[in-house]
């Protein structure tokens, strides 16, 4: 899994990597596989519409002190 964020913490888990920082924009990779990165998703799942557990982006970037980038936004 990957995120495109403006700011990041100095300090990322164990399971998150920047891959690449081109002109503000960091490309940060997730090792969905790391039981650390499961433990946060169990933490945060929810039911996000009737019968789909889940967990929104920006949940997850909210505990991470992630800024993420919407690319669905219209510039």
């Amino acid at each position: 899994m990957k995120f495109y964020a403006t700011s990041i913490p100095q300090a990322l888990p164990s399971w998150a990597t920047v891959i690449s920082n081109n002109a503000g924009l960091m490309e940060i990779e997730i090792n969905d596989e790391d039981p650390g990165f499961h433990s946060i998703i169990e933490e945060l799942s929810t039911e996000i519409e009737p019968g789909i557990i889940g967990v929104k982006a920006s949940d997850l970037c909210l505990v991470l002190s992630i800024e993420m980038v919407d690319t669905n936004e219209e510039n």
